[in-house]
């Protein structure tokens, strides 16, 4: 057995490779958390997923022999980097290849929650289409993005990349952010910066990219809804918990909020059993990067991180505490 062994807990695009180092790929589908444990034992390398947990019980599975652990994702909630770093080994992520697939998915459930894509693409497949006729000129109206206002709710990457993507429509544009972001404040997007509550009284679309911490649990909960218009459209592509959804599916039941998309949720993989029954609500099972370009480019980042890491140099992604 290689000296060098990089273990992959789920299958992935492309290919994970670093040199003289063996590496062992994960399963297709699901497996549970003592399998994937068992699985890293003697590993000098894991990549992670997002839903991998990497705490105690994880390191001790795996073994002092662990140099690092590369998450398969720009996210990194689910790694305690603080006790990483204080068993010596090195965390990582990928940031950037994950930015415009999910800026695009943003788009995509942005536009279907405006256009009625849900309610419309059932009606087309069922038999009432054929048997009523053409549709009248007063049925399945959406709603218009042309000159409106869009929040961006964390002013990272993916979150500029959405709001660039909102020029073809020539929406207005605010963020939210910790620290005032002079890209997003010049040309061409010209956006300003507002508070929260400030940002979702005027917003017409609301799309969320902060990353999921204790401050951003629940940032969108009731009290949130009650303050955006009845005409708006909620959008999360970052983490399920960052939105309460009861408070979602109550807003949308009382006709508080036009629509919603989501390709996150709150206890994922499970979907609030109401949500799923709503025409008003786009719901895709977290595939904000899923684009073969960009997977495969996750794969070389994660790649290049071990490899520096195993030479001794400085991975290019390394998180900090």
């Amino acid at each position: 057995m290689s000296s060098r062994r990089i273990v992959v807990t789920r299958q992935v695009p492309g290919a994970i490779a670093v040199s003289g180092a063996e590496v062992v790929m994960g399963p297709d589908g699901k497996q549970t958390r003592d399998e994937m444990l068992r699985s890293i034992c003697g590993a000098s390398a894991v990549v992670t997923m997002f839903w991998d947990k990497v705490d105690a019980e994880f390191l001790d599975a795996a073994g002092p022999q662990l140099k690092v652990v590369s998450n398969f994702a720009v996210g990194y909630e689910n790694i305690d980097v603080k006790l990483c770093v204080s068993r010596g080994v090195i965390a990582t992520n990928t940031p950037n290849a994950v930015t415009e697939g999910t800026a695009d998915l943003a788009w995509l459930l942005i536009l279907a929650a405006a256009r009625k894509l849900i309610a419309a693409d059932r009606y087309a497949r069922s038999p009432a289409y054929p048997a009523n006729g053409a549709l009248g000129m007063h049925q399945f109206l959406g709603t218009d993005l042309t000159g409106r206002t869009l929040l961006i709710v964390g002013a990272g990457r993916i979150g500029f990349a959405t709001a660039m993507r909102s020029l073809g429509w020539g929406m207005k544009v605010l963020y939210t952010a910790r620290n005032r972001h002079w890209d997003f404040e010049l040309a061409p997007l010209a956006a300003r910066r507002v508070t929260l509550e400030e940002g979702l009284r005027e917003a017409d679309v609301v799309s969320i990219h902060c990353p999921l911490t204790p401050e951003t649990r629940h940032l969108i909960d009731a009290r949130a809804f009650s303050l955006m218009k009845p005409s708006a459209i909620l959008v999360n592509t970052a983490r399920g918990p960052i939105v309460d959804e009861q408070a979602l599916v109550d807003a949308l039941k009382a006709g508080r909020l036009y629509g919603a998309g989501l390709d996150v949720f709150e206890r994922e993989p499970t979907v609030h059993p109401e949500l799923i029954g709503m025409d008003n609500v786009t719901l895709t099972p977290h595939i904000g990067s899923a684009e073969q370009r960009y997977r495969e480019m996750m794969s070389e980042m994660v790649s290049a991180n071990i490899a520096a890491v195993f030479e001794g140099l400085e991975p290019p992604n390394r998180l900090v505490p």
